[in-house]
């Protein structure tokens, strides 16, 4: 394939991924999406994958938090902001970042699990890749405070074991 994968430092690499987000989701876009007003948390480190053009061609964000579920404590992995330049799709480049975001997390030994929202048309891109429906709420804050976060899917990669159901409080910012 020729392609480079190199995770980074996320603040460090913002620079390099931003200009491929801004591509792959407009801001005259993501204002008419269900999600579009929603604050997102930085991604600790980025999994950035390089096209032979020598331009970014797609990003994976990590995350590492402290949730609880049900009440109690879990560190988990979260993975979001999954963006693939349109002149780069099917060509596994997703799959791969991915892959190299998902074995971060699994090297990180506190992560219980690993959590990710999607929207309906990529269910089964990540159920393919042994993703996992969640079903149950989940809470996160936003500027205005605590809020039930719905609009997008929660899926869950076991790791340990995920929890399947019940009450997720990502603490913090969703991803």
């Amino acid at each position: 394939m020729g392609t480079e994968i190199e995770v980074l430092n996320g603040d460090a690499s913002w620079q390099t991924a931003e200009p491929l987000l801004n591509e792959v989701w407009p801001s005259h876009i993501v204002e008419k999406l269900a999600w579009g007003h929603i604050k997102w948390a930085n991604a600790d480190l980025r999994v950035l994958i390089e096209a032979p053009s020598g331009r970014p061609a797609c990003h994976v964000g990590i995350y590492f938090r402290t949730i609880t579920w049900n009440g109690r404590k879990l560190h988990v992995g979260g993975i979001g902001g999954v963006a693939t330049r349109e002149d780069c799709r099917r060509l596994g480049y997703a799959s791969f970042a991915l892959e190299a975001a998902t074995e971060t997390i699994r090297a990180n030994e506190a992560a219980r699990f690993a959590l990710l929202f999607c929207e309906p048309h990529n269910f089964a891109f990540y159920r393919a890749r042994g993703w996992h429906p969640f079903s149950g709420e989940v809470y996160v804050e936003q500027p205005e405070g605590r809020i039930r976060f719905d609009v997008m899917a929660p899926f869950v990669l076991d790791i340990a074991r995920a929890p399947r159901r019940g009450t997720l409080d990502l603490c913090g910012l969703p991803w």
